[in-house]
C-alpha cells in the first residue's frame, strides 16, 4: 500500500531547508542521507538513526571552503565515501565532455 508519510531523514530535512525536503543527493559511507537546497545553496545532512533536527547538520556553503554542490559531493566522496548516489546533475556540455574523454 502506497503511502505519503516522508521518512525520518527527510522529515527532518524539511525542518533543516527553506526547499521542503530539498533535493536527495545520496547515502554518503557513514550512512547520512544528504539534500540539497537551491535557494539556500545549502546542504542538510541527516544520520540514518536521527530522531530530531538536533541530531542532523546544514551546511551553508558560503561558510565552507567549497563553492559549488559538485564540489560538496567530491568533498563526501574523498572523506567518507557515498553508498548511493551522488545523484547530482551535470550540464550538457559537461557531459559531452566526458563522452569524448571516454
Amino acid at each position: 500500500m502506497p503511502t505519503t508519510q516522508a521518512n525520518s531523514q527527510e522529515r527532518i530535512a524539511r525542518q533543516l531547508l527553506t526547499q521542503s525536503p530539498g533535493l536527495f543527493l545520496g547515502v554518503d559511507g557513514e550512512n547520512c542521507a544528504h539534500y540539497w537546497d537551491s535557494y539556500e545553496f545549502a546542504v542538510a545532512v541527516v544520520p540514518r538513526d536521527a530522531a530530531a533536527v538536533d541530531d542532523a547538520e546544514k551546511f551553508e556553503l558560503k561558510e565552507t571552503p567549497l563553492a559549488t554542490l559538485g564540489e560538496w559531493c567530491e568533498h563526501v566522496r574523498g572523506r567518507r565515501g557515498w553508498d548511493v548516489g551522488p545523484r547530482v546533475g551535470g550540464s550538457l556540455v559537461g557531459d559531452l565532455a566526458q563522452a569524448v574523454e571516454a
